[in-house]
Order: structure tokens, then sequence, then C-alpha cells
């Protein structure tokens, strides 16, 4: 008897995308089933090397910790050696970026930040928002409206909210934030052509239902689908958004190099591929931005198990003036210039206070300051977080500039910055350390900002500064190192994991209780990422679990 083998395989399913709940009001508008094909045609081609290069990440973290430092690559010198290649540049209405507003995509903040008269909105669906189902479509209507002329909101005391105009070009750029590449997003789960489901990559949701409905539209009406890269750490993450753009670009019949990108050097991994970068998304980069607090995140994360030498002092002690953080801002002017492409600075976290005048000295004062010093380096462009900041900022840049869109013929060759000027961390414990002051407030503003994140607000005023996830994370992580490597407190006070228990208590006590609150969810999860053994890599990433 002769056996035969059947060598048929079983009809492959094309991929798709399935909502698992309902999307709320106008939801059916933004996931429609062209959108959401469109976006399971990402997850299609992209979603596997996304996963792979998730688990480089880990690889290289691991190498750090095992005591080998992060250096320029060899293997890429010649990128960096030829002088001759340069990216796209800024698209129509980015040419001038002096202020940049930062917020989340709620229509109410939507509104106040394209009536700010900045020139540019940072639309935030990452640090700055909190990824609740609603939050998410929400944000993408509001988008949606937002481009078109025809958001409104209504308060519910009733006071209305409108555009200034009906007119894209009469508003701030919309530069658009998606999620980064190691987030989920949980309310969509990715089918793919075997039937597998798995939850779908926040960066691909984002960046697919954003382009999808508006990036001919926006070019329709003079501007572009423009928008910022979250947490890349090095060149394959910017290659594979450029992959990502050429695909979007070819299906939704743009012209290539239509999608500009502006990428956060906001981890130490990017801080040494910086021209990397560039170079693997040059056809759709318009420039770096210096994202500071993620960065001082970055720094404390990889080193957090390295000794004492890699130990920061209070958050508040460690500026953008210490030789660490200058290097860093000094290269990346350096090397966003050479290549044509725009450095834009990052965001101080002081804001103003309406009904305290002294508060608001001070946050101008500061911001001027920080303003000032980004413009004389060669920036052309920084963000605030309130439009009463917006003022301050323009002045400072536009003194320095004197009527020109940017700064990109300062070369700044008068800049060389080494790896050992990048990983200098101990300079900025000089002279410095840690109080028991910058312990309580680590623990009080990472507790009260999570119990916010919970509750669905991603952007919070605490203590007259601007608090969001990057923030929420230098001061978790600060406390998990300090544990870690038996610092002591200026008063010679060892920190230790119960006595950071000890004093959540007594701040939690402390803190006014409403109905709703999410006070104790915060605590304990604050208690998770600051005072267990194991460290996780994103505060977020557990406590998307506690998110409707």
């Amino acid at each position: 008897m002769t056996l035969t083998t059947d060598t048929t395989s079983p009809p492959r399913t094309r991929p798709t995308i399935r909502p698992t709940r309902d999307a709320g009001p106008r939801g059916d508008e933004i996931l429609t089933p062209d959108a959401l094909d469109f976006v399971a045609e990402l997850h299609d081609r992209f979603a596997a090397r996304r996963h792979e290069l998730l688990v480089e990440r880990q690889r290289a973290r691991q190498m750090i910790e095992d005591g080998i430092d992060p250096d320029f690559l060899p293997e890429t010198r010649d990128i960096r050696d030829d002088r001759t290649w340069r990216v796209a540049g800024p698209g129509p209405g980015l040419e001038r970026r002096h202020v940049e507003i930062t917020g989340p995509t709620d229509p109410k903040m939507a509104i106040n930040a394209l009536s700010s008269g900045a020139n540019v909105w940072l639309a935030d669906h990452e640090d700055a928002l909190s990824p609740t189902w609603e939050n998410i479509v929400g944000g993408q209507v509001a988008l949606h409206d937002g481009i078109r002329g025809t958001l409104r909101f209504t308060s519910p005391e009733g006071k209305e909210y409108r555009l200034p105009s009906s007119t894209l070009t009469d508003l701030p750029t919309i530069v658009f934030r998606p999620r980064g590449w190691h987030l989920i997003e949980k309310h969509l789960r990715s089918v793919d052509r075997a039937g597998t489901e798995t939850p779908a990559s926040a960066s691909l949701v984002d960046a697919g239902l954003y382009l999808f409905h508006n990036a001919r539209e926006l070019v329709a009406r003079g501007r572009g689908p423009y928008l910022y890269l979250p947490k890349l750490e090095g060149r394959r993450e910017a290659r594979l958004w450029d992959e990502v753009f050429s695909y979007s670009e070819e299906r939704l019949g743009l012209p290539h190099g239509t999608i500009r990108a502006t990428v956060l050097i906001e981890t130490l991994p990017a801080a040494f591929e910086m021209e990397e970068i560039l170079y693997e998304l040059r056809d759709h980069c318009a420039g770096l931005n210096a994202g500071r607090w993620d960065y001082l995140f970055s720094m404390i994360k990889n080193f957090r198990r390295r000794g004492s030498f890699f130990v920061l002092p209070d958050r508040g002690s460690v500026t953008m003036t210490v030789p660490f953080m200058r290097a860093y801002t000094e290269l990346l002017v350096a090397t966003c210039h050479q290549r044509g492409a725009q450095a834009i600075g990052g965001m101080s976290a002081f804001i103003p206070d309406r009904r305290r005048p002294e508060v608001t000295e001070r946050a101008e004062k500061q911001v001027r300051a920080d303003k000032r010093r980004e413009a004389t380096d060669g920036f052309d462009g920084t963000w605030v977080a309130h439009p009463d900041l917006i003022p301050f900022a323009r002045e400072e840049f536009e003194a320095v500039l004197e009527g020109r869109d940017d700064q990109r013929h300062r070369l700044r060759e008068d800049v060389h910055v080494t790896a050992r000027d990048l990983l200098d961390v101990s300079s900025a414990s000089a002279g410095a350390g840690v109080s028991a002051e910058g312990l309580r407030t680590n623990i009080s503003v990472g507790v009260r900002y999570v119990a916010s994140w919970l509750r669905g607000t991603g952007a919070a005023a605490i203590d007259h500064l601007m608090e969001d996830a990057a923030t929420a994370e230098i001061s978790r992580s600060q406390v998990w190192q300090w544990i870690h490597n038996g610092t002591r407190t200026q008063g010679g006070a060892l920190i230790t994991a119960e006595r950071v228990e000890t004093l959540l208590a007594q701040i939690v006590d402390d803190l006014p209780r409403t109905p709703g609150d999410r006070i104790d969810e915060a605590a304990q999860i604050f208690r998770d990422v600051a005072c267990g053994d194991e460290f996780p890599t994103f505060l977020t990433i557990g406590a998307y679990a506690r998110l409707d």
C-alpha cells in the first residue's frame, strides 16, 4: 500500500483588527471598516519586526547592566563621516517652530492649544495622555474635527469652546505623537493570517488611524501629516517607522516624503545614534527634539544597578546645565544642523498660576532662563506646557533668531562630545545630594500623578509643576535606585524600602480624599515600581491593566 501525504495547507485568512468594546460617541466614525483594515495591514507587515526590536532593547539594556557602556557605533562610522547627506527638513507649516505647546487631545485641550498662538501643537497620545479607551478614540475624533475646523466643546457648566478659525493655516501646525513601540492597545485585537490573536500595537493603532483619516485632508489644507516619534532607542527602530511611513504613503496615494517626523531623543541609547536615526528617516525627517525628562529616566533605568557613580541627586538639582545633560543637548543641536534638521528644545516643568502672581513670576523667570539658554545654544524652537508661557518663550527665541525661521545655518562645529561626556553622571552630584525632602517629594508627586493618570488625566499640575508620565518615571526610578544602592540622605539616613513604605503611608494619610480619587491604587502601583526587587521598564505598562 502506498501512503500519500496531503501537503495542502489550510487557507490563510486576511489579517484583521477586532475591537473588544464599544468605541463610544462617534467612535464608529474613527473605527470604520476601511480604517481598521488599514491598521490591520500595518500589523501584518510590521508587527513581527516591532516584537524583534523590543527583544533587542532588552538585550542592549542587559549589556549595560553587565558593565558594558554604550558608545558610538563603529559599524556606522561611514554614515557619521559622510558629510554629504541631508534630511528632508520641514514640510509646509513646520518652517517656523519657535514655540510649540504640548498637551493631550481631549476637545477642550485641543481647542485651547489650537487657539494659543503657538507655532505648533504637539497633539499628544503618549506621556500627556492617560490611554483610556475614551481618551484614545475621543482624541482621534477631536483631531479629525480640529483639522477640518469643526471642533466644538461645551463644558458641564455650559461654557462653549470653539476654534478661532476654520482655516488650518491660521492655526498652530499639528504634530501628532503616537504611543511608543513598547505599548499595546488592549481594546483592539490583531488577528494575523494564521488566526492568532494578540493585543494591537499602540503605535500602529495611533499612527494608522491618524494617517488614514487625516493625511490627505492635511495636504489638501496646505499642511501635512506630521508626527513626533517617542521612546526610540536606535536606528533600527527609526528604520521601522520609515518603512511604516513609506507603506502608508503608497497605500494612501501620497507622494513619497509627504509624512514628516520629528524624533524625540529621550533615551540614552538613542543619544549615541542621533545621526543614524536621522539617516534612516532622512526622506521623512524634519528634526530631533531633546526630550529631557524621559532622558533622565532612561539614564537612571540603564545604570540603576551600576553603583553610586550613577546615582543622581534630587530631581530638582539635575538641571539642563549639568555636564552630561549639556553634552546631550549640544550634541543634538550640532547633529541636527549638520544634516539640515531642526533642533527642538525641551519643556520646562514650571507653570504659572493666575491666582498667585508670585508663582507666575517664578515660572516666567525660570522659563525665560531656560529658553534663552536653548536659543543661544542654537535650538530652532522649544516646548511649553501652558499658553501663558508662550509670550516669554517666543520673546527669548525671537531675540536670538532676529526674524529667521530657524538657526540651521549655525553648524556648531565647536561642539565635540565624547561618550565619556554623555556618561559623566557623577558630576551632576557635585555639591548636591539626596535630601529627605527630595525623597518625600518623589513619593508624593509619584502617587498623586499616578492617581491622576488612573482617573484619566495624563498631564497634571502638581505643586506648580506640570507632571506627566516621564516626570513620574523619574520620581519612582530615583527612589528605586536610592534603595538598591544604599544611598543616604544628606542627614545621614539610609534610604530603605521600609523607610519608603513608612513615608508612603504617611503621605497617603495626609492627602485630601474624595470618592473615586484612586489614591490607594496609585500607592500600590508606586510601591510595586519603586520598592520591589525587580524594576519594571515602564510604570504605565502594569498600570494600564487598571484603566478602562
